[in-house]
Parts: structure tokens; C-alpha cells; sequence
């Protein structure tokens, strides 16, 4: 049941960062973030009044809290080093994100077998390569290197903090998500406030449609913003039934998803390294689900 849910929730993480990549060519990231974030809180609103999700507050959604604070500053990061480029060396430092969940099931006394920890040294590996990592080229700055190594913590610790925000209730997992959800509305939309005073808009130009672009673009925005919520909740209910080291591995190989998309949907073609990686990652996969 681990490596099913923990399989989902990198199919949609995946499918959700192609969304939200296609999305940032035509409108800033940050408007991408908080519109789609706030039409996933929309919706999960609606299911916590309908599951009477408020009975369940507790001191657990402090963790989704945090998620929700710390998710938007990664991600605010991420797109900034992949601006100052390149992709071929962001991505890859960025799928990084897995060691922290990963060494924080160690921390709690998780002991994977000598199987497991195989399957997780060839999928990490696996996830690494399918980013396409530029092994030759210009030196990269250090404020990139800086600002991805930051997201990649970032992702791994929203990773490390949604795990303990789960009450195993339907009701509670809603209501988790719900607090996430508004937090990340909350930041990002700060943040957003700051990029308008600097005079980037938050809007596309009119040249590229102004305010009727986002409009239309809102079922897609839908999408990748309930895309990450069922990510976030199938990797909840996938750390319960099985060890945080497993369904994190299988969380983070959401690179591949996003590159194989690319690949069917864009027609982009898969360099040789990526391809290695997918191959890589799909063996560690085989090798951890078969635990």
C-alpha cells in the first residue's frame, strides 16, 4: 500500500510541476502559486465544513502550518535559481529534497533492510540523472548553487512536516491540508505583494491577454493546485501504512513524471542521461516496492 500511494503522490507531483511549468511562461510564478493554491483551499473549505473537519484541530496542524509557511519560500527559491540558470544543474541539486525526509525517518529509528536501502541508493541516484545534470560547462554561481540547496531543504521539510500533520481520519487529513493550503496562500500572496512594489505585475501584459489570460487559465490553475493537494495527501496516508524511507524515495520521483511529460505531451527529447535516470529510478522503484 506504501509504494502504491507513495507512486501517486509522485505522478501527481509531477503532472502538477509540468502545470505549473507551462504556466510560468505565460504569468509570473508567484501568481501561478497563490491563484492555484487559493482554488485548492476554495475546494478544500468546502470538505471540511461537509466532513465537520473542525472538530479535529489540534496541536498536529502546527506541522501543516510550517508546511504551508515553508512551502511557498522553496518554491520562491527554486524558480529563482532556475532563472539564473541552468536548468541542467538546479533540477538535479533540487531532487536533493529526499535526503531530509529520508534522514529523518533514520532519526526516528527507521532501520531499512539491506534490500530497501539498495532500492533507495538507485532511485535517489536514478532521480539525480533524470534531472539531466550538466556534467561540463560554465561555472555556476554560488547564489544559485545557494538558493537551490535552500529549496531542496525546503521541499524535503515540507516533506519531514506533513507527515506528522495526519490524524488517520478522512476528516483530519482535509482539515491538514486545509491549513497548508491557506498558509501557502498567505506567504506566497505576501510575497506577491512585495514583487508588485517592486513593479513586476502579477499579471501577464495585455499583449498577452492582461487579467482574461489568468481567467482562462484557471481550470488548468485548478489542476495543478488539487494536483498538489492529492500528492500531499496520498504521501500523508503512505507514511502511515509503511517507513517514511520508502514512501519518501518513491514521493521524489516525481523528476521523472515531470520529464516524461515533457516528453509525450511537448514532444522534448529525453537526453541520454535523463533516460539513464528514469531507468535507474524505475529499478530502485522495483527494488523497494518488492520489500
Amino acid at each position: 500500500m506504501t509504494a502504491v500511494l507513495a507512486l501517486t503522490t509522485s505522478l501527481m507531483w509531477g503532472l502538477a510541476d509540468f502545470g505549473g511549468g507551462l504556466l510560468t511562461r505565460r504569468m509570473s510564478a508567484l501568481t501561478v502559486v497563490v491563484v492555484s493554491q487559493a482554488l485548492a483551499a476554495v475546494a478544500l473549505g468546502a470538505l471540511v465544513v461537509a466532513t465537520g473537519g473542525w472538530s479535529e484541530w489540534g496541536e498536529h496542524l502546527w506541522f501543516a502550518a510550517a508546511a504551508g509557511v515553508v512551502g511557498p519560500v522553496a518554491m520562491l527559491a527554486f524558480y529563482k535559481a532556475l532563472s539564473k540558470g541552468p536548468m541542467g544543474v538546479v533540477s538535479p541539486l533540487a531532487s536533493l529534497a529526499v535526503v531530509v525526509p529520508v534522514a529523518a525517518g533514520l532519526a526516528l529509528g527507521e532501520r531499512p533492510g539491506w534490500l530497501q536501502a539498495v532500492g533507495i541508493t538507485v532511485a535517489v541516484a536514478g532521480v539525480v540523472l533524470a534531472g539531466g545534470p550538466e556534467l561540463r560547462g560554465a561555472p555556476v554561481q554560488r547564489q544559485t548553487i545557494a538558493l537551490t540547496l535552500l529549496s531542496a531543504v525546503g521541499f524535503g521539510a515540507v516533506m519531514a512536516l506533513i507527515e506528522h500533520a495526519f490524524t488517520a481520519t478522512v476528516a483530519g487529513l482535509f482539515l491538514a491540508l486545509f491549513v497548508q493550503r491557506v498558509c501557502n496562500v498567505v506567504v506566497g500572496g505576501a510575497a506577491l505583494y512585495v514583487q508588485v512594489r517592486r513593479g513586476v505585475p502579477a499579471l501577464p501584459s495585455d499583449a498577452d491577454g492582461g487579467a482574461r489570460a489568468v481567467t482562462a487559465a484557471l481550470p488548468a490553475l485548478a489542476f495543478v493546485g488539487l494536483a498538489d493537494v492529492a500528492a500531499n495527501g496520498t504521501y500523508m496516508i503512505a507514511t502511515v501504512y509503511g517507513p517514511v524511507t520508502t514512501a519518501a524515495v518513491l514521493a521524489s520521483l516525481y523528476p521523472v513524471v515531470t520529464a516524461l511529460a515533457a516528453r509525450g505531451l511537448l514532444k522534448e527529447r529525453l537526453r541520454g542521461i535523463q533516460a539513464a535516470g528514469a531507468g535507474l529510478a524505475l529499478c530502485g522503484t522495483v527494488l523497494l516496492a518488492s520489500v
